[in-house]
């Protein structure tokens, strides 16, 4: 662990920023922006490091709505992460405002001690993780290469240091069938929209052949324009999550198979796309540790994991699989009170509660980085879990 000096110091600086940070986090709340389109709280993330003494390159890694500031100049090299972006009409119910404000409050603390500890620090903004995929454009943009760990926060109703997430990849189908009047010849029509709908009830019978922990969800996105037209174009989409990706691609071709054979029994055509999904994120262990112990030390013992309470899918995942990381979650709510992508949520993410938890979140993920740069068996042990491939 590091000296209780040094983690006052750390602490004290996030402190100093709390109206700061709290502000930034109710300002990108209260102005949601859409996946690639967070020009706004891009520009308010780079002002607040600017304000500080860390320039921010932007546009970066090829994205116009990513950042990164650097502190430090050579040594084990620490990213802390930044989500911004919001949902389609529910705004921020997944807490990335916060998520925002949080990494700022670490990399602000983390910079004024990086080069005393022979580390660097970068705060590294990464757009459009709710299906956008920003953190994969920047992996094959060559971000990650000189990192040596990444982490970021994610709010949640439990505090959990190593949670699973699940894999996911999103299927499209776009059913291709002829049209006809609906009453005078409905014996000429096929009708795509009944091979879109008999996709759905072939999945559901597959179900039972799934393993624990998979999820399969779809939505119709067009199904016709008028009820006395037999509807040639119907789209739809899925998306298939698993905690690990064999399956995934397993259970994915399950899916189109059913709807080739629904499209088989109608008639009709279908073009099945595969859009980029995510992998799942392989906690690394020891760093999920050692920001569990500092967490506790800050008064907020967490456990690992809790198997009552589901899982999502994040780009962080891909970040995952390059570099060792931690994906923790913290309460900014009861427990079963609120959960991401709820309405309630987005309350929530904005609240005293909310916006201190983020606070404290930033003071265990700045403490967990200067650990890093200064403890080389922490190093050697994250960096042989996440050669072993291991994930928690």
């Amino acid at each position: 662990m590091i000296s209780d000096e040094l983690g006052t110091r750390i602490d004290a600086v996030v402190e100093a920023r709390r109206d700061e940070l709290h502000a930034l986090a109710r300002m990108i709340h209260g102005h949601p922006e859409l996946a690639f389109d967070e020009h706004r709280a891009c520009q308010w993330i780079t002002e607040v490091c600017e304000r500080h003494g860390s320039s921010a390159e932007r546009p970066f890694g090829g994205l116009t709505t990513s950042l990164r500031a650097r502190a430090g100049k050579s040594g084990p090299h620490v990213a802390v992460l930044a989500e911004y972006d919001a949902l389609p009409e529910i705004g921020h119910a997944c807490g990335h405002n916060l998520i925002a404000a949080g990494a700022v409050g670490a990399f602000l603390a983390l910079a004024t001690v990086a080069e005393e500890l022979g580390g660097s620090v970068s705060l590294i903004g990464t757009p459009a993780e709710e299906g956008g995929g920003g953190k994969i454009r920047l992996i094959e943009a060559g971000v990650f290469r000189d990192v040596d760990a990444a982490m970021m926060f994610h709010p949640f109703d439990r505090d959990l240091v190593a949670h699973p997430t699940l894999a996911t990849s999103w299927l499209e189908m776009t059913f291709r069938g002829r049209p006809a009047h609906a009453a005078i010849a409905p014996q000429d029509g096929a009708s795509a929209l009944t091979a879109c709908m008999d996709t759905f009830r072939l999945v559901d019978g597959q179900r039972v052949h799934f393993r624990d922990g998979v999820r399969v969800h779809g939505f119709i996105k067009y199904g016709g324009e008028a009820v006395n037209i037999i509807p040639e174009r119907a789209v739809c989409q899925f998306s298939v999550r698993s905690f690990d990706l064999g399956e995934m691609d397993r259970v994915r071709a399950i899916v189109e198979r059913c709807a080739r054979a629904a499209a088989m029994a109608s008639d009709v055509e279908v073009v099945v796309a595969q859009h980029q999904g995510y992998r799942n994120v392989r906690n690394n262990l020891p760093m999920a540790e050692c920001f569990a112990a500092h967490l506790a030390a800050l008064g907020r013992p967490a456990v690992l994991t809790d198997p009552a309470v589901g899982t999502g899918s994040t780009d962080m995942g891909d970040v995952s699989y390059e570099v060792p990381s931690i994906h923790p979650w913290i309460a900014i709510c009861d427990t079963g009170e609120a959960l991401c992508h709820q309405r309630k949520f987005a309350e929530c993410a904005v609240s005293e509660r909310g916006l201190d938890s983020m606070v404290l979140a930033a003071k265990a993920m700045a403490r967990t980085g200067a650990e890093w740069m200064l403890d080389a068996a922490l190093r050697a042990d994250a960096r042989e879990q996440f050669a072993l491939g291991l994930a928690r």
